[in-house]
């Protein structure tokens, strides 16, 4: 694929010109878009009670020193989602800040077990997130597709579980990737799920290098053979990986927030997607878990670039590049994407 010439594009501008071209988004936890505002009104409807008392104090507590303490609370928050309908209004919700930031397309995880063990049912989970799918391309725009993942911290077997719960639903969902606390779980632990996963045709796709250690992210690709490898930050401490990365266009769903909250970088200007891209790698921005880490996409790329001055528009135009381009979405509406992506950056080189 080859670059433009951005040069022209003054600094200045960039705000801008982030804010408005075309995007897309593949790391996405749905249930971290759940905002307090919804959560509250969640738990009042479907009579939950959550403990805190109210939203500025639920809010307060977004203090995470890492990847644990954060999920403790994601959990807590999921709590309220009960019927097909609270599915719906949470997805809706992202959409709707999602084509706000110029998100042409997004492929949404979903943690399933997170709320079968409530006893909420894939049925209910996957029919609300489906329909707020078909209403996101019909009302806004928005092209999207689901993507289930296992919670490593729990067993292989209980993942075997959960995909034949879904596999009567395959057909609204496009893969399968790797969520949760990474420290301790190393993605060899479910090499015979995806295995079969991969038998049956499904996107692969897991979180490897954000707090685990390189090693994870060599495993993610031999042992499960992923597409994408979610986060991947900590590659740089092996070089040679980072070669492989670079020569495979294995793409990066980097997640500059997310990391800066769980303390992954200690500041945003300490952070390395700017080294990543100068190695060649296809890293993109995302938002992870956006109601829990300060930003969705456009408060990411915003931030990011304002942090780092190393960044230029000739970045910036890569980066929603490779979202295209890593995405597992129709190779045509990439051509048009990336077209409309050209376009946005003509004309903020117009004078």
């Amino acid at each position: 694929m080859t670059t433009m010439n951005l040069a022209s594009i003054p600094r200045d501008k960039l705000p801008a010109l982030l804010r408005a071209m075309p995007k897309a988004e593949l790391h996405i936890h749905i249930e971290g878009s759940l905002e307090p505002e919804l959560i509250f009104a969640l738990a009042q409807r479907n009579g939950v009670n959550i403990p805190y008392a109210s939203v500025e104090a639920l809010r307060a507590a977004y203090a995470f020193t890492d990847l644990q303490t954060f999920l403790d609370i994601y959990y807590a928050g999921a709590s309220v989602l009960l019927h097909a309908q609270d599915f719906e209004a949470m997805a809706m919700a992202y959409f709707e800040r999602a084509a706000a930031d110029n998100v042409v397309h997004a492929e949404l995880f979903f943690d399933p077990q997170t709320h079968t063990a409530r006893g909420v049912s894939f049925e209910t989970v996957i029919t609300g997130l489906a329909r707020a799918c078909e209403r996101a391309q019909s009302e806004l725009g928005v092209s999207s597709a689901l993507i289930l993942c296992f919670l490593r911290h729990l067993s292989e077997e209980e993942a075997f579980a959960t995909l034949e719960e879904a596999l009567p639903y395959r057909a609204q969902f496009i893969g399968v990737g790797l969520d949760s606390s990474e420290r301790g779980h190393p993605p060899e632990k479910f090499a015979r799920v995806f295995a079969r996963c991969r038998e049956l045709g499904l996107h692969l796709v897991a979180h490897a290098g954000e707090e685990g250690p390189p090693a994870y992210v060599w495993s993610a690709l031999d042992v499960l053979k992923v597409q994408r490898i979610d986060h991947g930050v900590r590659s740089v401490e092996d070089p040679v990986l980072m070669q492989r990365l670079a020569a495979t266009r294995m793409p990066l769903t980097v997640c500059p927030l997310s990391n800066v909250k769980l303390c992954v970088f200690k500041t945003m200007a300490d952070h390395n997607l700017a080294a990543l891209l100068d190695a060649g790698l296809c890293a993109s921005v995302n938002s992870d878990d956006p109601a829990y880490f300060g930003g969705y996409m456009n408060q990411n790329f915003v931030e990011t670039f304002a942090a780092l001055p190393a960044l230029t528009s000739q970045h910036a135009w890569q980066l929603a590049s490779n979202s295209f381009e890593a995405s597992f979405a129709p190779e045509a509406d990439k051509q048009r994407w990336q077209a409309a992506l050209d376009a946005s950056f003509a004309a903020a080189r117009t004078p």
